[in-house]
C-alpha cells in the first residue's frame, strides 16, 4: 500500500509523534502557543518552549505511543482537519455555482451555496480525524528513535527521528 512506502510511513509516524508531543506540552503549558511540521527525517516545533520540556515531552509520547495511546497522534488542530474542512465547504459551495453564466443567477443561487457550504462543513467535522487515523498519522512507531532535538531559532526546535 502505498501509505506503507518508507517515506511516506516515516513521515506519518512523525506526523503522529509530533502530535502527541504537542499534546503533552499544551497539556503542561496551556497558556502557550505551538505548531509543528513533520517530514521523514522528525519534526519542527514551533512554540517558546525550552529543549528540556520538549526533550521530556516527545520522550513521554513516544513511550505512551508505543504502549498502545493511538488517541495522542490525532489533534483538533492539525492541518489535515483545516485542509478537509476548506476543501469540502468550497466544493459543495462550488457544486451550485459551477455554471451559471450570470451574476444575477449567482445570486440567486447563493444561499443555496452558503447551505451546502455548511453541510460540507459539518461533513468535515468528522472526516478530518478520520483521514488522521487512516492517512495523515501511522500511531505504530515501529522502531523510530528520538536521535536529538536541536534548537533552530528562538522558539523553532527540529526534532530528529531515526
Amino acid at each position: 500500500m502505498i501509505l506503507d512506502l518508507p517515506l511516506i510511513l516515516e513521515t506519518r509516524r512523525s506526523h503522529a509523534l509530533e502530535h502527541a508531543t504537542i499534546h503533552l506540552l499544551s497539556h503542561a503549558h496551556p497558556e502557550k502557543r505551538m505548531a509543528g511540521h513533520s517530514n521523514p527525517s522528525g519534526f519542527f516545533l514551533f512554540g517558546n518552549l525550552s529543549t528540556t520540556e520538549i526533550w521530556q515531552a516527545a520522550t513521554e509520547a513516544h513511550a505512551r505511543l508505543n504502549a498502545g495511546e493511538s488517541d495522542l497522534a490525532i489533534h483538533p488542530g492539525c492541518g489535515t482537519n483545516m485542509a478537509t474542512t476548506a476543501l469540502l465547504s468550497a466544493t459543495f459551495a462550488w457544486l451550485p455555482l459551477r455554471r451559471n453564466r450570470t451574476t444575477l443567477r449567482s445570486l440567486a443561487l447563493a444561499p443555496f451555496a452558503v447551505m451546502l457550504a455548511l453541510v460540507g462543513f459539518r461533513l468535515s467535522r468528522p472526516l478530518g480525524p478520520w483521514l488522521q487515523r487512516h492517512v495523515t498519522t501511522e500511531a505504530d512507531l515501529g522502531d523510530m528513535q528520538i536521535i536529538d532535538i536541536v534548537p533552530v531559532r528562538e522558539s523553532v526546535h527540529r526534532v530528529i527521528l531515526k
